[in-house]
Protein backbone atom coordinates (compact mmCIF):
# COMPACT_ATOMS: atom_id res chain seq x y z
CA UNK A 1 0.00 0.00 0.00
CA UNK A 2 1.39 3.25 -0.95
CA UNK A 3 1.49 6.18 1.44
CA UNK A 4 -1.38 8.20 -0.53
CA UNK A 5 -3.22 5.33 -0.13
CA UNK A 6 -2.27 5.01 3.66
CA UNK A 7 -3.28 8.66 3.76
CA UNK A 8 -6.77 8.25 2.22
CA UNK A 9 -7.49 5.59 4.63
CA UNK A 10 -6.95 7.20 7.62
CA UNK A 11 -9.22 10.23 6.51
CA UNK A 12 -11.96 7.94 6.13
CA UNK A 13 -10.93 6.22 9.72
CA UNK A 14 -10.68 10.36 11.17
CA UNK A 15 -14.39 11.16 9.55
CA UNK A 16 -16.19 8.37 10.78
CA UNK A 17 -14.41 8.58 14.46
CA UNK A 18 -15.35 12.61 14.46
CA UNK A 19 -18.31 11.81 13.62
CA UNK A 20 -19.22 9.06 16.54
CA UNK A 21 -17.68 12.02 18.44
CA UNK A 22 -15.06 8.84 19.18
CA UNK A 23 -11.11 8.78 19.39
CA UNK A 24 -8.34 6.08 18.82
CA UNK A 25 -4.95 5.59 20.60
CA UNK A 26 -1.87 3.20 19.04
CA UNK A 27 0.09 0.70 21.32
CA UNK A 28 2.97 0.25 18.67
CA UNK A 29 6.33 -2.42 18.73
CA UNK A 30 7.02 -3.10 15.63
CA UNK A 31 5.89 -0.36 13.38
CA UNK A 32 7.63 2.28 16.11
CA UNK A 33 5.09 4.70 15.70
CA UNK A 34 4.13 4.82 12.11
CA UNK A 35 0.52 3.99 12.24
CA UNK A 36 0.34 7.46 14.41
CA UNK A 37 2.33 9.19 12.03
CA UNK A 38 0.01 8.24 9.25
CA UNK A 39 -2.89 9.24 11.33
CA UNK A 40 -1.43 12.44 12.54
CA UNK A 41 -0.18 13.34 9.15
CA UNK A 42 -4.54 14.17 8.71
CA UNK A 43 -4.64 17.94 9.80
CA UNK A 44 -7.37 17.88 12.36
CA UNK A 45 -6.57 14.59 13.48
CA UNK A 46 -5.72 16.15 17.20
CA UNK A 47 -9.80 15.96 17.16
CA UNK A 48 -9.92 11.77 17.21
CA UNK A 49 -6.33 10.95 18.10
CA UNK A 50 -4.76 12.33 21.33
CA UNK A 51 -2.01 10.14 22.15
CA UNK A 52 0.00 6.80 21.10
CA UNK A 53 2.50 4.95 22.98
CA UNK A 54 5.67 3.16 21.28
CA UNK A 55 6.58 0.22 23.13
CA UNK A 56 9.21 -0.95 21.43
CA UNK A 57 10.83 -2.88 24.84
CA UNK A 58 9.24 -5.46 27.24
CA UNK A 59 9.85 -2.74 29.75
CA UNK A 60 7.71 -0.21 27.83
CA UNK A 61 5.48 -2.35 27.23
CA UNK A 62 4.78 -3.18 31.18
CA UNK A 63 5.20 0.63 31.99
CA UNK A 64 3.27 1.90 29.24
CA UNK A 65 0.34 -0.69 28.08
CA UNK A 66 0.03 -2.20 31.25
CA UNK A 67 1.70 -5.58 30.46
CA UNK A 68 2.26 -7.92 33.44
CA UNK A 69 5.61 -9.12 33.36
CA UNK A 70 4.58 -12.25 33.40
CA UNK A 71 2.66 -12.47 30.43
CA UNK A 72 5.92 -11.59 28.71
CA UNK A 73 7.69 -14.01 30.37
CA UNK A 74 4.91 -17.02 29.71
CA UNK A 75 4.09 -15.97 25.92
CA UNK A 76 6.34 -13.33 24.48
CA UNK A 77 6.10 -10.11 23.43
CA UNK A 78 5.10 -11.52 20.11
CA UNK A 79 2.02 -12.93 21.41
CA UNK A 80 -1.79 -12.79 21.25
CA UNK A 81 -1.80 -12.56 25.20
CA UNK A 82 0.55 -9.42 25.34
CA UNK A 83 -1.19 -7.19 21.93
CA UNK A 84 -4.56 -7.60 23.90
CA UNK A 85 -2.87 -6.44 27.01
CA UNK A 86 -1.66 -3.49 24.80
CA UNK A 87 -4.20 -2.30 23.48
CA UNK A 88 -6.62 -2.22 26.90
CA UNK A 89 -3.89 -0.91 28.74
CA UNK A 90 -3.55 1.35 25.71
CA UNK A 91 -7.26 2.19 25.91
CA UNK A 92 -7.14 2.52 29.68
CA UNK A 93 -3.95 5.42 29.43
CA UNK A 94 -5.79 7.07 26.74
CA UNK A 95 -9.27 7.45 27.70
CA UNK A 96 -10.01 6.20 24.04
CA UNK A 97 -13.18 4.49 22.25
CA UNK A 98 -10.82 2.45 20.05
CA UNK A 99 -7.05 0.64 20.29
CA UNK A 100 -4.61 -1.04 17.96
CA UNK A 101 -2.03 -2.57 19.51
CA UNK A 102 0.63 -4.31 17.50
CA UNK A 103 3.53 -6.27 17.91
CA UNK A 104 6.26 -7.86 15.86
CA UNK A 105 9.19 -9.37 14.25
CA UNK A 106 9.99 -6.94 11.76
CA UNK A 107 13.22 -8.78 10.62
CA UNK A 108 16.27 -9.17 9.13
CA UNK A 109 16.68 -11.05 12.75
CA UNK A 110 14.85 -11.98 15.68
CA UNK A 111 12.81 -14.74 13.82
CA UNK A 112 12.44 -18.29 14.94
CA UNK A 113 11.03 -21.59 13.64
CA UNK A 114 7.49 -20.90 15.46
CA UNK A 115 7.86 -16.96 15.37
CA UNK A 116 9.24 -16.36 11.70
CA UNK A 117 10.24 -12.85 10.42
CA UNK A 118 7.23 -11.15 9.67
CA UNK A 119 4.49 -12.81 12.26
CA UNK A 120 2.66 -10.03 13.56
CA UNK A 121 0.12 -9.72 16.65
CA UNK A 122 -3.00 -7.00 16.49
CA UNK A 123 -5.11 -6.15 18.97
CA UNK A 124 -7.82 -4.47 18.15
CA UNK A 125 -10.45 -2.94 21.32
CA UNK A 126 -13.77 -0.92 21.10
CA UNK A 127 -15.84 1.19 23.27
CA UNK A 128 -16.68 -1.64 24.70
CA UNK A 129 -13.61 -3.07 25.45
CA UNK A 130 -14.17 -5.89 23.34
CA UNK A 131 -10.79 -7.64 21.84
CA UNK A 132 -10.22 -8.62 18.09
CA UNK A 133 -6.70 -10.50 17.57
CA UNK A 134 -5.34 -10.98 14.36
CA UNK A 135 -2.09 -12.30 13.62
CA UNK A 136 -0.39 -12.16 10.07
CA UNK A 137 3.06 -13.05 8.15
CA UNK A 138 4.19 -10.52 5.95
CA UNK A 139 6.71 -11.18 3.22
CA UNK A 140 9.57 -8.59 2.70
CA UNK A 141 12.27 -7.03 3.92
CA UNK A 142 11.89 -5.23 7.57
CA UNK A 143 10.71 -1.80 5.66
CA UNK A 144 8.00 -4.00 3.97
CA UNK A 145 6.72 -5.89 6.96
CA UNK A 146 6.30 -2.48 8.83
CA UNK A 147 4.49 -0.91 5.93
CA UNK A 148 2.16 -4.20 5.29
CA UNK A 149 1.56 -3.97 9.15
CA UNK A 150 0.52 -0.61 9.63
CA UNK A 151 -1.67 -0.81 6.67
CA UNK A 152 -3.26 -4.05 8.35
CA UNK A 153 -3.75 -2.14 10.90
CA UNK A 154 -5.68 0.85 9.70
CA UNK A 155 -7.58 -1.66 7.43
CA UNK A 156 -9.28 -3.36 10.09
CA UNK A 157 -9.70 -0.61 11.91
CA UNK A 158 -11.58 0.37 9.81
CA UNK A 159 -13.59 -2.46 7.84
CA UNK A 160 -14.20 -4.60 11.45
CA UNK A 161 -15.23 -1.22 13.22
CA UNK A 162 -15.84 1.97 11.64
CA UNK A 163 -17.10 1.04 8.16
CA UNK A 164 -20.78 0.57 8.08
CA UNK A 165 -21.67 1.59 11.58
Amino acid sequence: MNDETLLELSRKIGLALKQRGATVTTAESCTGGWVAKVITDIAGSSAWFERSFVTYSNEAKEQMAGVRSQTLNEHGAVSKETVCEMALGAQRAASADYAIAISGIAGPDGGTSVKPVGTVWFAFADADRRIVTRCECFAGDRDAVRRQATAYALQTLWQQFLQNT
